[in-house]
C-alpha cells in the first residue's frame, strides 16, 4: 500500500514539475517522449498561467469534474486536474471541509462519503486510513478520508458528500486556508 502511495505522490510531483521546469532537457516527461512543450513557448492554461520550454497543454482528460454537496445539501461543482487531492481542492474552492493533519492521515476531520458508483473506483483504504476513519462520526460503508482521495480520469463526476457533523480539531473559528 505504500507503494502506491509513492506512486501517486511521484505522479503529482511529476505533474507539477511539468509547469515549472525551465529546460526540456531536464524533463522527465522528456525523456519518456511524453513532453509537448516548444522552445520559448508560453503556455496559458485555464488555472494556470506558466512559460518555459517545456509545458504540457490541458487536455479534456487531464479534466476532472467534482461535485461537493456541502451539509446544507447544496451542490457545489468544480473543475479539478487528474492528481490533484480532493481535501486541498475543497480548500481552494472555500468549502468546509476540515482536514486539521494536513493530509497526514492522523485525524479523521476530512470525511467524505463517497457516491457509491465511484466507491470501486478509488484505491482500497490503506489501514491507517482505516484506523482514522473509525474515530469519525456517522460513519457509511462509503466513507473515506478527503486527504487519500487523488483524483484521476476515470473519477469524472464524482460525488463527495460532506456528514452532517464532523468532529472538528480547530477551535476559536479557525478556517484553514489553501497552501
Amino acid at each position: 500500500m505504500a507503494a502506491s502511495a509513492a506512486v501517486r505522490a511521484s505522479v503529482t510531483f511529476t505533474q507539477r514539475f511539468v509547469r515549472v521546469s525551465p529546460d526540456c532537457s531536464i524533463c522527465p516527461l522528456h525523456r519518456l517522449n511524453l513532453c509537448t512543450g516548444s522552445a520559448g513557448a508560453s503556455v496559458s492554461a485555464p488555472s494556470v498561467s506558466v512559460s518555459g520550454d517545456c509545458q504540457k497543454e490541458e487536455t479534456q482528460e487531464q479534466v476532472v469534474h467534482v461535485v461537493f454537496i456541502d451539509r446544507s445539501g447544496r451542490r457545489c461543482p468544480v473543475k479539478a486536474k487528474v492528481g490533484d487531492n480532493a481535501l486541498y481542492l475543497a480548500h481552494k474552492h472555500g468549502i468546509e471541509l476540515e482536514g486539521a493533519c494536513e493530509a497526514s492521515l492522523a485525524c479523521s476531520t476530512c470525511h467524505v462519503y463517497v457516491k457509491s458508483e465511484y466507491c470501486d473506483k478509488l484505491p482500497a483504504p490503506v489501514e491507517r486510513e482505516d484506523d482514522m476513519l473509525d474515530m469519525a462520526p456517522m460513519l457509511q460503508e462509503n466513507s473515506r478520508l478527503g486527504c487519500q482521495i487523488i483524483l484521476t480520469s476515470d473519477m469524472d463526476g464524482i460525488e463527495l458528500t460532506l456528514p452532517k457533523v464532523t468532529r472538528n480539531f480547530y477551535v476559536d473559528g479557525h478556517v484553514p486556508k489553501p497552501h
